[in-house]
């Protein structure tokens, strides 16, 4: 998910102000994406037909569809990290609108597990988790370089035990991961932030490729948000 390498800049370039309005660019195009998968979400939850497009009401199993609704996204971005270099701006903000929307799709399926206020709950503690991550990200003189290569193994560990438990299926060990998935996601958080920042602070000018830039780092810090948030759900919320 790393499509940038962070790069060490003095002072005075960290500081300049295209690196603000880059910044900038990316959370909007977060915020954006974030409120397509939210409403997109809410209107599959709270429509009977439109669920029963991914859920077979008479078994309760998942349609072909749900199982491509929940596959798909990891596609998306396997799709824009290996065409970055390929695709065009308009293309790429057109899959990451894609993206989101079928993410909202199956996070649809979280309405039916957990109630809406611990939903809305989770939410609000996730934002505000976020907030305070990206905000110490970028605003602290420390180079988290060394820590986000840290945080991208223990991200690949947690991967592999989740896998383990899904044969598993100890409660035990689902709660470590939980716990270690909030932590890993709160941290990576600030290192995007900052490498984020870094690679405003290099641009020139607004050009295509910043543009395309913007889009995959609002991605990025999109998917930071989303994994923080279904992480903090298995602490907070409320099963129904």
């Amino acid at each position: 998910m790393n499509q940038f390498n962070p790069i060490n800049y003095s002072e005075r370039e960290t500081t300049f102000p295209m690196a603000q309005s880059f910044i900038t660019g990316v959370f909007s195009w977060m915020g954006i994406a974030l409120g397509i998968t939210a409403i997109t979400s809410w209107l599959f939850a709270s429509s009977t037909e439109l669920m029963a497009m991914l859920l077979n009401p008479e078994t309760g199993s998942m349609s072909m569809l749900g199982w491509i609704v929940m596959l798909a996204p990891l596609g998306l971005v396997l799709w824009m990290s290996a065409g970055f270099n390929r695709m065009s701006a308009s293309t790429m903000l057109l899959v990451f609108v894609g993206y989101s929307i079928l993410m909202g799709m199956s996070l649809s399926f979280i309405f039916y597990v957990y109630t809406l206020p611990s939903i809305a709950k989770t939410f609000l503690v996730t934002t505000a988790m976020f907030g305070f991550m990206a905000l110490l990200g970028y605003t602290t003189k420390t180079d988290l370089t060394k820590f986000g290569s840290i945080l991208l193994m223990a991200l690949v560990g947690i991967i592999i035990a989740t896998l383990v438990n899904y044969f598993m299926k100890s409660t035990q060990l689902d709660y470590i991961i939980s716990f270690l998935g909030v932590m890993i996601f709160a941290g990576l958080t600030a290192y995007d932030v900052q490498k984020l920042k870094r690679i405003g602070a290099s641009a020139i000018d607004s050009n295509e490729s910043l543009r395309k830039m913007t889009i995959f780092g609002a991605l990025t810090l999109y998917l930071d948000f989303i994994n923080l948030f279904l992480f903090l759900l298995r602490f907070l919320g409320n099963r129904k």
